[in-house]
């Protein structure tokens, strides 16, 4: 690919998934991860060939995954391919549509009667801990991880990662020139003990882009008004402020005009909720560079989430019919509302 023809920048992690659906099927060892569904969300409004993605996997990690990704047209020269085996393997089962458990998989492969993958033995669940603030861990990102063509780019979103990559990468766009940069929060960072760092993490992104849980869980004990948290996290120095809320769809506040907006989720049919955050994410960043305006990016994140929806797989998205994306985004429109 010619360094020119890039024009955004996707980082995150690739995973090895392993899942109970709700319908009950059993999901083992298929790819997965935040950044292949951020980049499919994108992949549903601009050519995915603007695109360059930056991860890091282990030697082990499956190189016909990494094949297929490249032959859908992303380009994957910013994904290390690390001297060691690195488990990236991630279990999630969902015992209704909402709710989504990480924990004792033996157990609920029994519960459904599906049997217990041998690919899962010694898997271990590190649970909700907190980011470190001093040590990398190896997928961590480094700034060396990111071709240097790549910087020729001018919008990125960062997805899940951890702290230190997220306190690195943002400085490092801007200072070479990327005028766009949105950001979702990892669940070990989104925590009252990281409280005092929140404002360095925002300050100078143009979206700032966690669910509703992680917006709750930083603030306990100082608000229970969602849009009064929006705007302290905008007034460190955030453009646009976008609190996801699964099927409830998504509250957007404006810094510029303290704007306040609902964007309602498309009532789509879900079969597999695996990826719509992230795929929101990669919608808002598509959208908003073709639009400008934050309130139509988050009506594109709405529409790539209800179409990662509707099936299983990191690509399902982009292989909806021809003018289905449009056709919901003008539905959608309607269901707009000023706070």
């Amino acid at each position: 690919m010619a360094a020119s023809s890039l024009r955004f920048v996707i980082a995150g992690q690739l995973k090895r998934d392993f899942a109970l659906v709700p319908s009950g099927r059993a999901l083992v060892d298929v790819p997965g991860g935040n950044i292949i569904y951020a980049a499919a969300g994108f992949g549903v409004w601009q050519p995915i060939n603007l695109v360059g993605l930056v991860a890091r996997v282990g030697e082990d990690y499956p190189r016909e995954w990494l094949n297929e990704i490249r032959d859908r047209g992303f380009d994957i020269r910013g994904i290390r391919i690390l001297p060691e085996a690195i488990d990236l393997r991630s279990f999630y089962v969902y015992t209704d549509v909402y709710t989504r458990l990480t924990e004792d998989p033996a157990a609920h492969f029994t519960r459904l009667k599906q049997p217990f993958p041998k690919a899962l033995l010694n898997y271990f669940q590190p649970g909700k801990s907190y980011d470190s603030r001093s040590h990398l861990t190896p997928t961590s990102l480094r700034q060396s991880d990111i071709p240097v063509d790549y910087l020729d780019a001018t919008a990125a979103h960062l997805c899940p990662i951890d702290y230190l990559t997220h306190t690195l990468l943002p400085a490092v766009l801007r200072q070479n020139g990327f005028s766009t940069v949105t950001l979702d929060p990892s669940v070990g960072t989104m925590s009252p003990t990281f409280w005092d760092d929140i404002p360095a993490l925002v300050t100078g992104l143009t979206a700032f882009l966690p669910n509703e849980e992680e917006m709750t869980r930083l603030f306990h004990g100082r608000s229970t008004d969602l849009w009064q948290m929006m705007e302290a996290i905008a007034d460190y120095g955030c453009e646009i402020v976008v609190v996801k809320r699964g099927e409830r769809g998504q509250f957007l506040y404006d810094r510029a005009t303290k704007g306040r907006w609902e964007i309602p989720a498309y009532p789509a049919r879900l079969v597999d909720p695996t990826g719509a955050g992230d795929s929101f994410c990669g919608g808002f960043l598509a959208g908003y560079r073709q639009t400008y305006d934050p309130v139509q990016a988050s009506l594109f994140g709405s529409i790539s989430a209800s179409l990662t929806i509707e099936g299983s797989g990191i690509f399902y998205a982009l292989d909806a019919l021809p003018g289905l994306a449009q056709a919901r985004l003008e539905a959608l429109n309607e269901g707009i509302r000023k706070v």
